[in-house]
């Protein structure tokens, strides 16, 4: 039987594992002994090979989905360094830019004056605001909004 595996997985060109013999058909197989009487076999479908086991893709499919919502981005999902995932120059733009954009709302609804807004721009741009809220929380404890 072992020989008729050995065989069959030569010519199948798989694992002696993978190779599957129709038990009601054993004496067909055990008096198979030459690569050509395995190859009929395999053709009548005495002898046969069993699918590999693959992966499956569900749990990935998940993950993407719940991934485009915004989910499972903590700090165990997290690969790299802080840096590689946005850089120091990115985050400075997008802080500044929003302090900016808020300065300049307050400047057009006339809560700020034109002096009060180029004293806070020049902050902002000199790093002195970590946050939008660290420039509100400014703003409010210096009463610089006129109503």
């Amino acid at each position: 039987m072992n020989l008729q595996k050995r065989l069959a997985a030569q010519i199948m060109k798989c694992s002696p594992q993978r190779v599957h013999l129709a038990p009601e058909k054993l004496t067909e197989i055990t008096e198979a002994i030459t690569k050509t009487d395995i190859r009929t076999l395999i053709k009548k479908g005495t002898i046969q090979e069993i699918q590999k086991q693959g992966i499956s893709q569900s749990r990935t499919r998940h993950t993407r989905k719940q991934k485009r919502k915004g989910r499972q981005q903590g700090q165990g999902s997290r690969k790299g360094k802080h840096n590689a995932r946005l850089s120091d120059k990115d985050l400075w733009i997008n802080t500044v830019r929003l302090q900016r954009k808020l300065l300049k709302t307050l400047r057009e609804k006339k809560h700020i004056t034109p002096q009060t807004h180029q004293l806070l721009y020049a902050k902002s741009k000199g790093g002195f605001f970590r946050s939008l809220h660290h420039l509100k929380v400014y703003i409010n404890e210096r009463n610089l909004i006129t109503k």
